[in-house]
């Protein structure tokens, strides 16, 4: 359980709080931070399996360093804790690779879930997060799995690896239109809505099928 993890947070109460938390538990906390800029100069330094990141934080917010290091193709996997609840952050934190996003109330109960989660290379999302963005996003049906089409298929494990669309097509040498009318097809066909993140976010919860 010696998973080294760097947390930053600029209210002092939770930081500590949490890096006690995790240090009675047996992780290994290497670095704390009240603010972004810190918090990205220890990732860059230190280079921890997992930064445990509030979302805002002054300098820099935990998305900005997340797409930093997603940028600068550093090893360490991000969780993000926030209060906030906007579709649009959560959106965001798909498109950056980040592996984990929880909300601040249920820190405490859900982290070491996550880590673990993230340890293994499976991301983790607070339930609460999915059924207040929308509760039919996702949808526990794989049987609907049997309509869909061997390349299709390929393209939702391809999503759950977190491909970008570009990324998909590169691999599959396909152009990115192709793509874009597999997932069209793929949304349809499991009833989900057509928000950016409802297939990533059935992908990733359906990612044992695949």
């Amino acid at each position: 359980m010696n998973t080294s993890i760097v947390i930053a947070d600029d209210h002092p109460i939770i930081l500590h709080g949490l890096s006690d938390f995790l240090s009675s538990k047996g992780y290994n906390i290497v670095g704390t931070a009240g603010d972004g800029n810190s918090a990205y100069n220890l990732i860059v330094k230190l280079k921890p399996e997992i930064a445990i990141l509030d979302i805002r934080m002054p300098h820099q917010t935990g998305l900005e360093i997340a797409e930093a290091c997603k940028k600068n193709d550093l090893p360490t996997k991000i969780i993000l804790i926030t209060f906030d609840k906007e579709e649009e952050l959560y959106d965001e934190a798909l498109a950056y690779n980040v592996y984990g996003y929880i909300l601040k109330e249920f820190a405490v109960e859900e982290i070491e879930t996550c880590i673990e989660h993230v340890m293994n290379g499976k991301p983790y999302f607070s339930k609460e997060i999915a059924s207040h963005l929308n509760s039919s996003t996702i949808k526990h049906k794989p049987e609907v799995l049997n309509t869909l089409t061997k390349s299709e298929l390929r393209i939702i494990k391809l999503i759950c690896n977190k491909k970008t669309s570009q990324e998909i097509a590169d691999e599959l040498s396909i152009s990115i239109r192709t793509v874009d009318k597999h997932r069209s097809n793929i949304v349809k066909k499991l009833e989900l809505d057509n928000k950016p993140a409802s297939l990533s976010i059935w992908a990733n919860t359906n990612k044992a099928y695949f």
